[in-house]
């Protein structure tokens, strides 16, 4: 009972901090209510702090095993450079929403704030993993295998030799697994999404915009691609006998130069009528872009900043053309319904020219749905890559990427479940973040 009570009394607090957080979101934030909410914070911290983090490190440094409480205040203690960046990070966008558009109003919605959260604490997780980590992610320390969570390292009597979480079948450290695992799914899922977002846009704003036969060409192609399942899909384009053919790095060619040609034709657009400055841009951008091209779709970049191992980038291409043809068909229908609106027309009047009005005045305008649904799919994507891993398909077969930790831990799941419920309750939290964020920003986006 004397253990439950700091974290009743914590939970308390963290309730009406986010009490006081949507009563002050709808107006000017008000002194009274700021201080009370810094005090209500402040009291929580230290009560979470001294009820769990203080008593779970006064472990006997020669206990084998750690009681619960113990392992809980052990690894908010682990985390602490992701409450420090969470609670800057929160402070400083509460202090200057008002100025910071849309990422400001998202502040104004509970919903949004807790998605919020959720996604930027496994963000620093990825950010701050070599910190957090307590032990190598893929290294077996012997006699550690299925050891229950809080289970002592033989022979150390050191404070930190725990595996904190237990240890899988081998005998590897699931807390540090489900840490590590986290800078994997962020590494893909985020930048795959934004590839596949340049395709679907620049190929999706001119089908929309020009229709006939180049639309119905461009749409025909992503119903073809979308007529698949989704899951055999991503499956087959990673096989390794799909893989040997070298069909991955021929579609990694076509698909990274999206990125490269949208950029220029926006500066191109934006510019025409300043050239040295749209000539800087567009050099910059062309430069930069074929290096970073060059290493990415063909691991030739000399100097060896850009890379992806075989592996990765089979996975990168495969989220890239899966989620590219549903993005087009989003932007499609957005710029067919936005192409008839007066600002348009009055763009079309002053004499701007269609790639102008496609993209700098619709989509600007489609800003809000596209980024709701940008949101969305990097949960969509990161379960895809959680089933890849599953399967074995993965990044590569000793990844810490939580699917394959799930898929290494269900066979033992009615006797050490332990191995599978961390990183599946990892990936949970992220994706409900995410889809709690989008959530938060289709609200706030139908305000505007």
């Amino acid at each position: 009972m004397a253990g439950a009570l700091p974290m009743l009394l914590g939970a308390f607090a963290a309730c009406a901090a986010v009490a006081l957080m949507t009563r002050g979101a709808g107006g000017a934030a008000h002194g009274l209510h700021r201080a009370a909410l810094a005090g209500v914070l402040a009291l929580g911290a230290w009560i979470l702090f001294d009820g769990l983090v203080l008593h779970g490190l006064a472990a006997d440094p020669d206990l084998e095993q750690l009681a619960r409480g113990q392992i809980a205040g052990r690894m908010i203690a682990r985390l602490w450079p992701v409450w420090a960046a969470l609670a800057l990070t929160f402070a400083v966008s509460l202090w200057y929403r008002r100025r910071l558009g849309l990422y400001g109003k998202l502040f104004d919605s509970p919903i949004g704030m807790i998605g919020f959260a959720l996604v930027m604490f496994w963000v620093f997780t990825a950010l701050f993993a070599d910190l957090i980590a307590t032990h190598d992610a893929i290294a077996q320390i012997s006699g550690m295998r299925n050891a229950p969570p809080g289970t002592a390292l033989p022979d150390s009597g050191a404070r930190g030799a725990f595996f904190l979480l237990g240890g899988d079948s081998q005998a590897r450290d699931v807390f540090s697994r489900m840490v590590m695992g986290a800078r994997d799914v962020l590494a893909i899922a985020p930048a795959a999404t934004t590839f596949a977002f340049m395709v679907g846009i620049t190929l999706g704003l001119p089908a929309g915009y020009y229709g006939g036969r180049l639309d119905a060409v461009l749409t025909f192609v992503a119903n073809l691609v979308l007529a698949f399942p989704v899951i055999l899909l991503f499956y087959l384009l990673v096989t390794p006998d799909i893989v040997a053919t070298g069909l991955p790095m021929w579609m990694a060619a076509v698909l990274f130069l999206f990125p490269v040609i949208f950029l220029c034709v926006l500066w191109n657009s934006r510019f025409a009528n300043e050239p040295g400055r749209r000539n800087l841009l567009v050099g910059v951008t062309l430069v930069a872009g074929l290096w970073i091209y060059s290493g990415l779709a063909f691991n030739a970049d000399p100097l060896g900043l850009w890379g992806m191992s075989p592996n990765m980038l089979n996975v990168f291409v495969a989220v890239v053309f899966v989620n590219a043809p549903t993005v087009f068909r989003i932007t499609r229908g957005l710029t067919l319904d936005l192409r008839s609106r007066d600002y348009v027309a009055a763009g079309q009047t002053r004499g701007e020219r269609p790639v102008y009005l496609m993209l700098w005045e619709i989509l600007p305008n489609a800003r809000g749905p596209l980024i709701v649904d940008f949101c969305l799919r990097i949960g969509y994507t990161t379960i895809l890559l959680g089933t890849l891993g599953f399967f074995g398909l993965g990044v590569s077969p000793e990844s810490p990427d939580w699917g394959s930790t799930i898929n290494q831990g269900r066979q033992l799941l009615t006797v050490h479940p332990h191995i599978a419920i961390a990183p599946a309750a990892a990936l949970m939290s992220l994706v409900l973040g995410l889809n709690l964020l989008a959530d938060g920003l289709r609200e706030e986006s139908l305000r505007d």
